[in-house]
This record gives structure tokens, sequence and C-alpha cells, in this order.
């Protein structure tokens, strides 16, 4: 009987075990699928990035004047503008300057065509463009030699080559504002300003049109800027101007830049 007793301890000690461990078992895998399992996918799952952008960005393009040559500084409108900006919102400025001295229009519209310069516009929130100049003074020649046919068919080429440096502009970026800077006349003084004043306020009349057609793009005039004291405003190659008429052009700029 002692026998029977034993055997039967042995066989309910036995089955206890198994069930001990059966359930010690469910246990740990129950917490694995439960808290481990998805732990491991949390610690794979790919971070998102933030696209935010710290701060506005500016993309200059153009010309001489956009380089800021004639500013014994270097810093041109563009470095003016930026401390006018600063004074006016403490958020971070972001400045891409792809000024060229001796740009014409289709240079600009090429230069459009390169990676690096569509990558910066797909960013920016403004760009600032000065272009024109070249264009129709040539150096001076156009006033020197006074071809008003001439001049008119130079006008015209320069539209068609500012409406497509805009639309590709367009279809990089949608959403920044756009500002074109009008031509002054640095000719003002000379012979003939009569004339090569109304050259230039044609030219600025057009292009200010064009502008007006295309939307979130402000025509910003300097005419009025050198037009009473343009010598005082000028480099000593009295073409480009000096760091003042810089600091007029950029506070100018300023005053239309708003966020």
């Amino acid at each position: 009987m002692k026998k029977y007793y034993n055997r039967l301890t042995l066989v309910f000690s036995v089955l206890s075990l198994i069930l001990m461990l059966f359930s010690l078992g469910w246990t740990i895998q129950n917490q694995f699928f439960s808290n481990g399992a998805s732990g491991a996918i949390e610690q794979v799952k790919p971070v998102k990035e933030n696209t935010e952008k710290d701060g506005k960005v500016v993309v200059a393009i153009g010309d001489s004047l956009t380089r800021g040559t004639g500013d014994d500084s270097g810093k041109g409108y563009i470095g003016y503008l930026v401390d006018e900006l600063k004074e006016k919102s403490k958020e971070k400025i972001m400045i891409h300057n792809f000024g060229v001295k001796g740009y014409r229009s289709n240079q600009l519209l090429d230069q459009l065509k390169q990676k690096e310069i569509q990558r910066k516009i797909q960013e920016a929130d403004y760009i600032l463009i000065t272009i024109g100049g070249n264009d129709l003074f040539q150096s001076g020649q156009t006033f020197l030699q006074m071809d008003e046919q001439s001049i008119a068919q130079t006008k015209e080429s320069f539209l068609i080559n500012l409406e497509s440096i805009l639309k590709e502009i367009r279809t990089i970026n949608d959403s920044a504002v756009i500002f074109h800077m009008g031509l002054y006349n640095p000719f003002i003084d000379l012979n003939d300003s009569e004339l090569t004043t109304k050259i230039v306020r044609d030219w600025n009349y057009d292009s200010n049109q064009l502008l007006d057609q295309n939307e979130k793009a402000v025509y910003v005039p300097t005419f009025d800027l050198f037009q009473l004291s343009v010598n005082d405003y000028l480099y000593t190659d009295k073409f480009h101007p000096n760091a003042e008429g810089y600091r007029l052009i950029a506070e100018r700029v300023a005053s239309l830049i708003t966020w």
C-alpha cells in the first residue's frame, strides 16, 4: 500500500513539474510577442526625417549688381539686405548668391538649367533677380550709337528671355516670391539725358508689365533712387553702384519683404 502511495505521489510530482514548465514556457513566449517583438520592430523602424526648413532661404541670381561689383566692402545690395532683414526679424536667413559679373538675360536663362541652381531655387522662399543692364547698356555702347531701332529689338529679346526666366523659375518653385530689380540710368548726367532716360524708363515699364502678369512676382523700381544724385551713388567706374547706392537698393527691397 505504501508503495502505491509513493508511486501516486511521484506521478503527481511529475505532472506538477510538467504543468509548471508548460506555464513558464507559455508566459515567456507571451511576454516576448506582446512586448519583446514589438519593441524590436520599433527599434528598426526608420526615423522620419525633419524636412522643415530652419529659417528663410533667399536665392539671388543675375549680373554684377547681384555680385556686388563696385562695393569695396564686397557686401553689395544682398549683404545690406541681410542686415536690414535681421533688424526686422530674428528668424534665421540663408543666402545663396549666384550672381555673375557681365551676365545678360540669355546667360541667366542658361544658368537656370544647372542642377545646383535648380536645387537651391527649389528650397527658396524669396528669389531676387538683377538682369537687363548688360542687355541694354552693353558697356555704354548702346548710348554712343543711339540706334533706337536696335534698342527696340534688344528690348524685345530681353523681354522674351525674362519671360522664359520667370517660367523656368516657376517650374522649379511655384510658391517663392520673385523680386526683379528695375534699371537705373547711370548716364543721366551726360548729354542726351532726356533720351537715355526715356529709353530706360520704357525698358522698366515693359519689364514691370511683364512682372505684373506673373503671380508672386514683384517689380522693384530703382530709377528714382539714383535720379537726382546719380554720381553720389555710383562707383568710380560710373556704372555700378557704390556702397551707398547698394544700401538704397537693399532698403527698397527690404521694405517689400514681409514674413
